[in-house]
This record gives structure tokens, sequence and C-alpha cells, in this order.
């Protein structure tokens, strides 16, 4: 015998909620609603939307359409059907996004999509329930329904699944800036179904999340532990006739002393040289990006810096050429070029204690024989006991003066600047270094060869007396620099023996 089916709890209590206490609910969701409102502007429309569905239907529930009893009905159970889920929208946004975070807890938004679904699908059931639909009937074919539903929205779950790891391992976060391909933008909202970026074009673009999921993308600016910086390149070109580390300095030291908005303190930026090309040398300055939105424009900042501090030291950027000399205006330019040069040694030259009894004429033909020599810091430029015939002429940077003690230990016994020369002795008399000089920063040098020098002294041997009491001199102020012990064994020589080495060296009869 067929039996009634039992009325169960949820059937009374829905009916109990409508007539007692459904305004005072919704009373209730309204002032929520407003904290929401107030709280979250992200969440303004979906608010308003929700509560102005709510209000129509409670409206509409209370007063009742006029009419046909039928189409009247028909209406009502739509109202409380828009009631129902204006509410579970309003609830599951207030949950997630406003009860939770007073806890600090701050639950992926992919959580708030599923929790509004799972409830939509509950308050259809509970609906078909109320319509007298058996709910067993439901679940005995809710295995073929699942595996129908499955292989349908597989695409639509992947999307699910795949949204869902990307937030619950923080692969992902909102805010993040992601690259992907060619795509390059910040992550501002990650739903069930996609992960909205915004371009720097303003551009907001939807990427599913299981292509997120099976691709590869990379975070910009996020390092463990550290802030949201992004190194940045910017190319530049200068052509061979000016050294690297004159180039490096003069734009790091610009870039520092700038403090550009946008550019981090820490790293400092830094220039590199990359590599020669044709007829220049290819230079890049990395620098870290604080505003990854504003990447474009802090590289045009620092190319603008990197420019200005290059024609401040007529120094001009340059691009592939070739020297094709066929018009007078390139003689001229290369002749005056040349004369520039061959005075600024003629200058050097005149520093140099040791040469000051050359006349006009002698320097000159000096000058056009020396040969420019860079160095960079740490390079050694002498070494102790090495036999090298020619002299340095400092132009800039320091150096370090190394000698050897006899217990085996080094002693520093002086640090020359620019406008200071050494190996003096090896160029006039041929004697090993007596020390080791290290370049304690970039140096340029100009060198003096015995085979330049030669035919000076062949010229006018009066020049070797002259020469020999100025070594004499820097020889002992160099002995008195030295350990005490170490001068008694190590006599500076006098001026007549150095005469004797001198004129012995360079093949000088005596006169």
């Amino acid at each position: 015998m067929d039996t009634a089916p039992t009325v169960s709890w949820l059937e009374k209590l829905i009916p109990q909620a409508w007539h007692d206490s459904l305004t005072l609910f919704v009373a209730l969701t309204a002032a929520c609603a407003a904290l929401l409102y107030l709280l979250r502007p992200e969440a303004r429309k979906s608010t308003l939307r929700s509560l102005l569905a709510a209000a129509v239907a409670l409206v509409v529930i209370n007063l009742g359409p006029q009419g046909d009893q039928a189409v009247a009905e028909w209406i009502k159970q739509v109202a409380i059907i828009v009631l129902g889920l204006a509410l579970i929208r309003l609830w599951a946004m207030m949950l997630m996004r406003l009860f939770l975070p007073l806890l600090r807890l701050h639950p992926p938004r992919i959580l708030e999509d599923i929790l509004l679904v799972l409830g939509c699908v509950g308050w259809g059931l509970v609906l078909l329930r109320l319509a007298g639909l058996d709910l067993s009937h439901i679940v005995t074919t809710s295995a073929v329904i699942t595996g129908v539903l499955a292989f349908s929205m597989q695409d639509t779950l992947g999307n699910i699944l795949a949204g869902l790891s990307l937030q619950l391992d923080n692969s992902v976060e909102v805010g993040d800036w992601i690259k992907s391909g060619e795509l390059s933008g910040r992550v501002v909202e990650i739903n069930w179904r996609a992960t909205l970026v915004e371009t720097r074009n303003w551009e907001t673009v939807v990427i599913p999340n299981s292509q997120l999921m099976k691709g590869q993308f990379a975070i910009l600016g996020k390092h463990q532990g550290g802030p949201l910086q992004w190194r940045r390149w910017v190319w530049f070109n200068i052509n061979w006739d000016t050294l690297p580390n004159q180039i490096i300095t003069v734009v790091e030291r610009s870039l520092r002393e700038a403090q550009l908005p946008g550019v981090a303190l820490s790293p400092e930026p830094n220039c590199i040289l990359m590599g020669f090309e044709n007829g220049y040398s290819k230079y890049a300055v990395r620098y870290w990006l604080t505003d990854l939105a504003a990447d474009d424009l802090t590289d045009s900042v620092v190319r603008t810096h990197i420019d200005a501090a290059l024609r401040r030291h007529n120094l001009k950027m340059s691009s592939p050429h070739y020297n094709v000399l066929t018009i007078k205006d390139n003689e001229k330019y290369m002749e005056a070029r040349m004369k520039k040069h061959l005075e600024e040694r003629v200058q050097a030259l005149r520093k140099v204690e040791l040469l000051t009894s050359l006349n006009d004429e002698e320097m000159v033909v000096l000058a056009d024989q020396l040969k420019f020599t860079p160095f960079v810091t740490g390079d050694i430029i002498m070494h102790q006991g090495a036999v090298a015939h020619w002299l340095y002429i400092m132009l800039s940077g320091e150096v370090e003066v190394w000698v050897n003690l006899p217990d085996g230990s080094r002693k520093l016994v002086d640090v020359l600047e620019g406008g200071n020369f050494f190996g003096e002795m090896g160029l006039m008399t041929g004697e090993a270094r007596s020390g080791t000089v290290i370049a304690r920063s970039n140096v340029e040098c100009l060198r003096l060869d015995k085979e330049s020098f030669q035919s000076i002294l062949s010229s006018r041997k009066e020049l070797a007396e002259a020469i020999s009491s100025i070594l004499a001199e820097r020889l002992a102020e160099r002995t008195r620099k030295l350990p005490q012990d170490w001068q008694e064994g190590h006599g500076s020589p006098q001026r007549a023996e150095l005469v004797d080495k001198i004129r012995r060296f360079f093949g000088l009869a005596k006169h």
C-alpha cells in the first residue's frame, strides 16, 4: 500500500521563514550589504544589482500581483526564486569579502564563485523538493548525470580546477605582474573560468585558467623576501675611440647621482660592456624598476640621462659605420684630431721631471712616439725583478707601488696619482724593476720606449748628466721609504755611477 510522503523539517522551516521572519532577514541582509558597499568599492555594482533584485522580488511577494490567479501565482513563484538567488549572492559576497577579511582571512576569489554555485544548486534542490519532487530519484540517476555533465563540461571543469590550483598554491595572486608569450600585464582578477590581466595599454585580456596551468608564464619583479623590482636593460653604442672604463664610470656616476623616479637605489644601476660590433662598442645599463607600470617611461628617462652624461664629457653615441676617407673634409678632420692628441701628449711630457731639459722640438718628437696604454683596476703594470725598457707617464687614476722584502713580506711604499711617472730606471739604465706596480683604479698611461729616446740622447749627450741628477734624487727618496735594514743593503747609486750606466745602456761615448 502506498504511503503518503513524509513532510521533512526543511518543508516546515521554509514556510515558517516566509511568513514570520522573511522581512527581518532581508533587513539584516540589507544592513550587512550596506557595510559591504561602503568598505569594498570593487563590490558595489554587484551589491546594488543584488539588492535591487531582492527588493523587487520582496515587493512582489508581499503585495502579490493582481489579475488572473494562475498568472499571479506563477509570478510569485518566480519572485521567490529571484529573491533566493539574490540573497545567496549577497551572503556569498558578504562572507568572502566582509566577514572573513575582518578575521584576517583572505580566501581566493574563486572560492566565492564555487560557494555561489553550490548555494544556487542547493536553492534549486530546495525549490524542487517544495514542489513535490522526490529528490531520491535524482540521487539514483546522479551517476549518469555526473558522467554526462563531466564529459560535456570538461573544459569548464578544467578551468575551475586550474583556477583553484593557481590560487591555493599562490602561483599567481591578484596584483602580480605576469608575462606569457607576448602578453605582459597585471593580474586584476582570478575567477572560476579565467584570469583577467590588465595590460599597460589598459586592455583587459581574458586567459582561461587551464591555459595558464598548461603553459609557461613569468611573474615579473617577484623576488623571495625582497621588494617588487624588475631588472630592465637599456642599450646604447659608443665608437671604439673611447675607453670602456671611461664610459662605464661616466654613466654609472650620472645615474647614481640623479636618483631617478622609478629606479631602485639598491641594487644600484650598473653599466656593462656587452660586445664589439662593426665600428662601435655595445653597452647596456641595467637598473631595477620599482613601478612596473612605467617601464617604457622609465627606460626613456634613463636613456635621456645617459645621453646627457655622455654629451657633458664630449662623448657621442654611435651606430654601425665605415671609415671611408676620400674627401678633404675628412683629411682636415683627421689632421686636426692628430694635432690635438699631439698637444695633449706634449703637455703630459712637460710634467715629467726627468724630461725638463728637453726643448720644444724634442718634446714633439717624443710625443709623436708615445704609446697609449690603459689598465683596469687590479692590473699588474710592472713586476718586481722584470726587465722592461720603458717608462710610464700617468694621465689619470691611481697605482700602488709594492716591494717584496727579504723576509718574504710585502710593503706598500707609495701610491701614485695622475701626473706622476714610474719605470725610469728601466728606461734609462736597463735595470730590472725594483718594485711591483698595481692599478688601484682604472689607469690611463703613456709609454715611452728606449728606442724613442735613443735618437735624442745620441744628438745631445749632455742630457745624460742632467737626467742622472734627477734619477739620483728620486732613488734616494724612494730608498728612504723602505725599512731601515733594507736601506743598509740597498744604497742609492751616486750621480757619476748613474751617468756611466746611462751611457753604457744607450751606447754613448764619453766626451
